[in-house]
């Protein structure tokens, strides 16, 4: 008797437990439901673009360029004898970077110095003998011609004697390198490529309104993204006189690189061009932004969803960034909270 109140009790314990936990298991899925419909909509801040007075002064980003860059050829032909300047060595105009072997143009040149000797001996004394008629004028015009056609050869020889010892045309550094000892040279073979950073130029790309604000000569700020924020003094030195497809225009500035080449050819750079006069202006906060300046975006609200849309920006300043095109005055765009938005992403508002 006492063994089946014990299995009763038993039985009726474990139906509570199994009971409870069934119990437990809906309510958490239906907090779970509860949380899902809760987390379906996004909380974001928004904003609107706004008209605000801003300065004419703009900046715009471009790449660095060298002032100096050349590939280096071979004028000449035969084994290289001897490299002596290689990749990231510094050069100056004239310095001797390769040394090709010149037995045979030697040879050449002494032959057309023999050649040259020759012919002027030849040319005195036909002068000496046409003075007294005992040639003819055609003999002596013959002798004239030989004379100036090995003079030439020996000009010509003496070149090619030169063009063994290859010099660099340019000051600058040598980026690359394209020879090694032993190799055999043809007129036309690239030996090195030679860059020269001292100066470099910032190729950036200006629209309609800001290139009428700019002039030749201006003084400009520029500064390396790359860089500590340090910054350079720049000179415009070329604007262009036509638009691109895409109606931009390219100004070039100058700037001196630092005595440690601090700036590289191809790092991109912002120029800010000082313009004193102000002008009404589409702004938006900074953070809006989604992706970079170049190829700039926001998310606009509509019917409680965010949808994203590509945007024209102009001016930079610190914490605004003019809208040119895309967006209408009084739209609401996202200005916190893009990070877990997608397209069509419900939002709430906070």
């Amino acid at each position: 008797m006492k063994k089946v109140i014990y299995i009763v009790v038993v039985i009726a314990i474990l139906g509570a437990i199994g009971f409870k936990l069934m119990s437990n298991k809906e309510q958490m899925a239906a907090k779970a439901a509860v949380a899902e419909i809760k987390s379906d909509a996004i909380p974001v801040t928004i904003t609107e673009v706004k008209t605000e007075r801003l300065d004419k002064s703009f900046t715009a980003q471009g790449n660095f360029a060298p002032v100096q860059s050349l590939t280096l050829l071979s004028e000449t032909q035969g084994q290289i004898k001897n490299v002596l300047k290689r990749k990231g060595d510094k050069v100056k105009a004239g310095e001797l970077l390769t040394v090709v072997e010149s037995n045979t143009m030697a040879a050449d040149l002494a032959t057309a110095q023999t050649n040259a000797e020759k012919a002027r001996r030849d040319l005195e004394r036909f002068e000496n003998l046409a003075a007294g008629e005992a040639i003819t004028q055609r003999q002596l015009e013959d002798a004239r011609l030989a004379a100036k056609s090995t003079q030439a050869q020996l000009v010509a020889a003496r070149q090619r004697l030169n063009k063994t010892k290859i010099t660099a045309p340019i000051s600058g550094e040598i980026n690359e390198i394209y020879i090694e000892v032993g190799s055999f040279l043809n007129p036309g073979t690239r030996l090195y490529d030679i860059v020269n950073v001292d100066k470099l130029k910032l190729k950036v790309k200006v629209n309609e309104s800001e290139v009428l604000l700019i002039n030749k000569g201006d003084k400009v700020t520029v500064k390396a993204d790359a860089g500590s924020g340090q910054e350079y003094e720049g000179v415009v030195t070329a604007i262009a006189a036509q638009a691109d497809p895409t109606l931009k225009f390219d100004v070039e500035v100058e700037v001196k690189n630092s005595a440690a080449n601090n700036l590289r050819a191809g790092m991109y750079g912002t120029a800010f061009f000082d313009v004193a006069a102000q002008r009404d202006a589409q702004l938006l906060p900074r953070e809006a932004i989604v992706g970079s300046i170049q190829n700039p975006s926001v998310y606009v609200i509509k019917d409680g969803k965010a949808y994203i849309r590509p945007v024209k920006a102009g001016t930079v300043t610190q914490d605004k960034v003019e809208i040119l095109e895309g967006l209408q005055a009084g739209e609401k765009v996202v200005q916190s909270g893009q990070i877990n938005l997608r397209e069509g992403t419900k939002v709430s508002v906070l």
